[in-house]
């Protein structure tokens, strides 16, 4: 599937994309499910989450809370990419559709910044799941993040 033409942004930080990698890998939730930080670029980010049975529901779909929780951090680090190198984020809430089921042998949740801000960011993301090269639109979410400008990540 071709990827969706994307506002130009310019990160803050020539860094970011080592800084959003090393915050991804913080987070042990991501390892637990298998997912992986594909793309990592201005305003946008791709998390790859091959399919599991550890991480499927009764009918063999890929479970909705995981989906929210690609979703969730394909649209975080969207808008990571764009603070301060001295900032982290903080999902402030998020609304997801769950429109098909996750049914495939890999999800991808592509994240996006639709508005950039000092302290709020709104994003967007999209997950598909892609079976036999097919690709389904199975969720669809709007999020705004909280920048906490001066708070560091805990090290692992």
């Amino acid at each position: 599937m071709v990827r969706p033409e994307l506002p130009l942004f310019q990160p803050q930080d020539e860094g970011y994309v080592e800084r959003v990698r090393a915050s991804f890998a913080l987070q042990q939730a991501m390892t637990l499910i298998g997912a992986e930080l594909a793309v990592v670029e201005p305003g946008y980010t791709e998390i790859h989450l091959p399919h599991r049975p550890e991480i499927t529901q009764q009918h063999g779909y890929i479970h909705g809370g995981i989906v929210g929780m690609i979703a969730d951090n394909a649209g975080g680090y969207a808008a990571n990419t764009l603070t301060p190198a001295d900032a982290s984020v903080l999902t402030v809430e998020y609304k997801l559709n769950i429109v098909a089921p996750a049914d495939g042998e890999r999800l991808v949740a592509r994240g996006e910044v639709v508005r950039p801000g000092r302290t709020l960011i709104v994003t967007r993301a999209e997950v598909y799941a892609i079976k036999h090269e097919q690709w389904t639109l199975c969720a669809v979410m709007q999020q705004t993040i909280m920048a906490m400008h001066g708070k560091k990540e805990r090290a692992q």
